[in-house]
């Protein structure tokens, strides 16, 4: 048993995705359940199933998740104007020329950004983000984080997502499935949240009220007597995960869909086994026992 104890830090492009005691690579499956676990899950639907964000291939056009890229330091950086400019970070932001937006060029939704420079190890990530052409972007907001770094960002500002925190960590990457575990906490969404954050969350964006309803970065994670034998391996490999790491309420959308990158070596119908994981399946930890690095 390791508790919450960080037992390592998953690796991309030769950068650690944050330190080892970083609250994305904290093991949680040791802390004691929140006093109001049951009605929290209540509240985001006992009757609801998890559902894969993820994926390969495309849906109605579209690629399944959230994807990424590395780029060498050298990468040509780039201007971006902000909706919600005071908690942006403005810094050029290196963009290639074809990056992959979540969704694809013509989406709409989030059109999140994600790009790590694997020379300085730092992470840049965007929401709504569009080309303006002229080697210009626009996007709703922006944050730079060193993947080296436990560094918050300042307490009420956001993020590219609601919560403030950063993306990648939180999603399923196919490279880690593939090697036969994820060692981190995945990100996922519910569709109403309360007017409060907790840690390591720094901004909260209510679309429900009361205080049954999870705040931005409450941690979820699968009880420890459901049985995950029966499902085929990648997807047991992400349920694995959510009894060990659990999972971050990260942002406003549909309930318990978990998030990852698309890639072409996921199995959808594999995938697909996780919707027949029920909302009453997972409880609330008490995440102000994690130890704050």
């Amino acid at each position: 048993m390791y508790g919450s104890v960080a037992i390592g830090a998953a690796v991309l492009a030769g950068c650690p995705v944050f330190p080892a005691d970083n609250p994305w690579n904290q093991r949680v499956d040791g802390l004691p359940v929140h006093r109001n676990s049951d009605a929290i899950v209540r509240s985001i639907g006992l009757d609801s199933h998890m559902h894969a964000d993820f994926g390969s291939g495309r849906y109605q056009g579209r690629t399944i998740g959230i994807p990424y890229v590395t780029v060498p330091g050298r990468q040509r950086r780039v201007r971006v104007s902000f909706r919600y400019a005071s908690e942006s970070d403005h810094a050029g932001y290196p963009i290639p020329g074809r990056v992959r937006i979540e969704g694809g060029r013509g989406a709409d939704g989030d059109r999140h950004v994600i790009v790590v420079d694997r020379s300085r190890c730092r992470l840049y990530e965007l929401s709504d983000a569009h080309p303006l052409g002229g080697g210009r972007w626009h996007a709703g907001s922006g944050a730079i984080f060193n993947l080296r770094s436990n560094r918050l960002r300042p307490r009420g500002w956001t993020s590219a997502d609601a919560a403030g925190l950063p993306i990648l960590p939180g999603l399923a990457r196919y490279p880690e499935v593939r090697r036969g575990h994820i060692d981190h906490a995945l990100r996922f969404t519910v569709s109403g949240t309360r007017r409060a954050f907790i840690y390591p969350a720094r901004h909260f964006a209510p679309t429900a009220s009361g205080p049954d309803r999870p705040a931005m970065g409450q941690r979820l994670r699968l009880k420890r007597g459901f049985d995950i034998s029966r499902f085929p391996r990648q997807s047991r490999i992400v349920l694995t995960a959510l009894k060990r790491y659990g999972m971050i309420v990260a942002d406003n959308g549909s309930s318990w869909y978990v998030s990852g990158a698309p890639s072409r070596g996921w199995d959808n119908d594999d995938l697909h086994s996780l919707h027949d994981v029920p909302g009453s399946a997972f409880e609330v930890v008490d995440s102000s026992r994690l130890p704050r690095p």
